[in-house]
């Protein structure tokens, strides 16, 4: 008894360091600008009493680079929902339409790529199934970095695609959906039963681009949870065995999201939006032809430059969903 009550205490003691870590990164650089602030106006009153066109230019730069260091400040004060801090597992899944709508989750998955990338993330992906002509069938990738989740949560949804088909001979415009989501990855210390009578594991050979890392055995997994109906794959290893074990923490991570959105009466119906991947649920629409535009529905946000943020540029819609929904729910928006 005493042994199991000294690992309850450092178990305690494990959870009181990280809080305060975690406090102590949101209060010390609000400390640093308070500083920054008042060595600007002691500048202020030195220009003032002896004008100097050079130190007055230098008042003006430090002073828009603090401006700008508190706006980023301030975005981070609207993660603070329960799991904004946690890394994430973002899926892509292709709407009907076949082939055309199968490309557009490979552009997505791209996309959401290159923002990682961007912003300092570390990229992992977990699982990419391609298509047989052209596209993907499914796509996981894992973003390990801060915020990671409270930053993605925002491109959970249906995205629109409207554009002029490369693979329609006639040259005409489609229109294309597909859906994102988007889940916390969850720590070890979170516990999370799975009954494995309740599991389906299938096996199968690791697509990929071609060449030597693709994997010649059938050592990719692919875990279905019968009564959610979530499905998670991993192929990124070579082993079925390890495989084995980064799918069930996915499944985990999907479990856990899936039980907390049952508790929120906004999110009751996540899982069931799953299946509504068509005109009238899309959350942006990415238009090509006839004219260039990126509309985001929900903050009213429209950006003209369609390539940009098919390379990546993407803060613009995930800070103006933040500042607009945040405050009325911390944790999912």
């Amino acid at each position: 008894m005493a042994e199991a009550g000294f690992w309850d205490n450092q178990e305690k003691a494990r959870e009181t360091i990280a809080v305060s870590n975690r406090l102590k990164a949101w209060t010390q650089p609000w400390k640093k600008l308070k500083l920054r602030l008042v060595e600007l106006q002691e500048l202020k009153e030195l220009i003032e009493l002896d004008e100097d066109q050079e130190l007055e230019d230098e008042w003006t730069r430090e002073l828009q680079d603090l401006d700008s260091q508190i706006g980023g400040l301030e975005l981070k004060t609207m993660l603070q929902g329960e799991d904004d801090h946690r890394n994430a597992l973002l899926t892509v899944h292709p709407g009907a339409g076949g082939l055309e709508s199968q490309d557009w989750a490979e552009m997505l998955t791209r996309m959401y790529t290159k923002w990682g990338e961007q912003n300092g993330f570390a990229i992992n992906v977990l699982d990419f199934q391609s298509a047989e002509e052209a596209g993907i069938k499914s796509a996981t990738i894992e973003f390990t970095g801060p915020s990671a989740y409270g930053y993605l949560k925002s491109e959970k949804g249906v995205h629109r695609l409207v554009r002029i088909s490369p693979f329609d001979a006639q040259s005409r415009r489609h229109t294309s959906f597909a859906s994102v989501f988007v889940y916390p990855q969850i720590d070890e210390d979170i516990e999370i039963t799975i009954d494995e009578s309740e599991l389906r594991v299938d096996t199968f050979r690791a697509s990929g681009a071609g060449g030597q890392h693709v994997n010649k055995t059938d050592s990719a997994i692919r875990i279905t949870h019968i009564p959610t109906g979530i499905v998670v794959g991993c192929q990124q290893e070579r082993s079925q065995h390890k495989n084995r074990a980064t799918a069930m923490k996915m499944l985990k991570s999907a479990l856990y999201e899936h039980a907390m959105g049952l508790e929120d009466e906004k999110r009751a119906e996540v899982e069931a939006t799953k299946t509504e991947i068509q005109f009238g649920h899309q959350i942006r629409s990415y238009v090509f032809q006839p004219y260039t535009m990126v509309n985001d529905h929900r903050t009213e946000v429209k950006i003209g430059d369609v390539q940009g943020v098919m390379d990546g540029d993407l803060n613009t819609f995930i800070e103006a969903y933040l500042k607009e929904f945040s405050s009325a729910n911390k944790r999912n928006g």
